[in-house]
């Protein structure tokens, strides 16, 4: 079995950027797992890019194949979303994959693919630069939904509360207060 690297954080705490900075570093020999998603696609994304775009029938029909590996249903302020990773292929036998996910996550896939095999990023930043960063992606977007990313923010502070954190195992964290001196630390842990 390869293995697996989990990054995690509140939202806009620098995920997707530390994500795509380690998958272009091709000395790290890192490959991307894709989630899945029954959200609508934001006016930056593309289906297979950030997560592969699914309706909610196609997500129950993978559930009844046994494909889902964990899955989380969000009741946002449009109604609820499911995030989910399946055992569709993308991790093989053998490498070093790449994954953004939540703690829920990062318990599943050590459960199916064993704690030996999963390694968590934890992503740490102030929560005020947290809240700008969200609130300028917000406005960047074709139709900014305020309330969502408001119930988003608020979700993170008990979803990554200091008991969560240590019931997952995880000690250590990634202050992403610069991206490079971040980036550096995480890459010469996963070497």
């Amino acid at each position: 079995m390869g293995k697996i690297f989990c990054i995690m954080g509140k939202s806009a705490s620098g995920k997707d950027t530390i994500y795509k900075k380690l998958l272009a570093d091709k000395s790290l020999g890192l490959c991307r797992v894709v989630p899945y998603t029954t959200r609508p696609m934001r006016t930056s994304e593309k289906n297979g890019g950030d997560y592969f775009f699914v309706s909610n029938g196609r997500f129950e029909e993978m559930k009844a194949a046994g494909r889902v590996i964990e899955s989380r249903t969000y009741q946002t302020v449009h109604g609820p979303w499911t995030y989910f990773t399946a055992d569709d292929g993308q991790i093989a036998d053998r490498g070093r994959y790449l994954i953004v996910g939540t703690l829920d996550v990062y318990r599943a896939l050590q459960a199916h693919f064993g704690r030996d095999q999963v390694s968590a990023i934890y992503l740490d930043m102030d929560d005020g630069l947290r809240l700008e960063r969200a609130l300028a992606r917000e406005r960047s977007q074709e139709r900014p939904d305020y309330a969502e990313m408001c119930r988003r923010y608020l979700a993170d502070s008990k979803d990554f509360s200091e008991e969560n954190l240590k019931a997952a195992g995880i000690t250590k964290r990634y202050q992403n207060k610069d991206l490079e001196t971040c980036l550096e630390a995480i890459k010469k842990d996963i070497l």
